[in-house]
């Protein structure tokens, strides 16, 4: 079994459906270590109603935190340090799909990133998103990633931006999963069809 790890480009790119698709494609798990804000309808929660099938489990964050910030100011406000040794992954038989908060260098702590949480073979998963901007920010991601020896996937989210995707294909080489249109609404029958759309093409070897 894989452990598929999703992170994006920045904000409010698309993780958390993208998150959803790929756990419902692969029956997978999901878990997401730490979760800033929004804890009455927390990430887990919004994956947890986008899925149908019945093997997903849901497992609960190393770190909820109180307030809708970077984790390290929001452990700061809450008292407490994140300690990268307490998040370990959840035990399970199942391919496991893991959430990350925000992009690569988020600060979890003084020292250590979102990029920490990573272990060498997790499967990545970088949602991109056009915006004035995007390229340099998906290529950062990626060229990051390949600077710790990790070939990530690409899923883009939103409108097609053809100059955009074309460019970052061709200077990344980076395997293309698919595309998440700009959807009226996201609900468990449009999750289930990109999941079927997708699921040829998610690396699960």
């Amino acid at each position: 079994m894989s452990t598929y790890f999703i992170t994006g480009i920045g904000t409010d790119v698309g993780k958390t459906v993208a998150a959803a698709i790929i756990t419902e494609a692969l029956e997978a798990d999901y878990w997401k270590p730490i979760q800033a804000g929004d804890l009455d309808n927390c990430d887990t929660k919004k994956v947890q109603r986008l899925i149908s099938n019945t093997n997903s489990k849901f497992h609960a964050n190393s770190y909820a935190l109180q307030t809708p910030m970077s984790p390290h100011a929001a452990a700061d406000i809450d008292g407490i340090t994140i300690n990268l040794k307490t998040i370990q992954a959840p035990k399970t038989n199942n391919h496991l799909v893991i959430e990350g908060a925000g992009g690569l260098l988020v600060p979890i702590n003084s020292t250590q990133t979102i990029l920490d949480l990573i272990q060498p073979d997790y499967k990545v998963i970088v949602v991109s998103r056009h915006y004035l901007g995007s390229i340099n920010h998906t290529l950062l991601t990626l060229n990051t990633l390949k600077d710790k020896g990790i070939e990530a996937s690409v899923i883009f989210s939103g409108n097609e931006h053809k100059t955009t995707e074309d460019i970052i294909m061709t200077m990344s080489n980076a395997h293309v999963i698919g595309r998440i249109d700009e959807e009226p609404y996201f609900d468990k029958n449009v999750v289930k069809a990109y999941a079927e759309l997708f699921k040829k093409d998610i690396n699960t070897n």
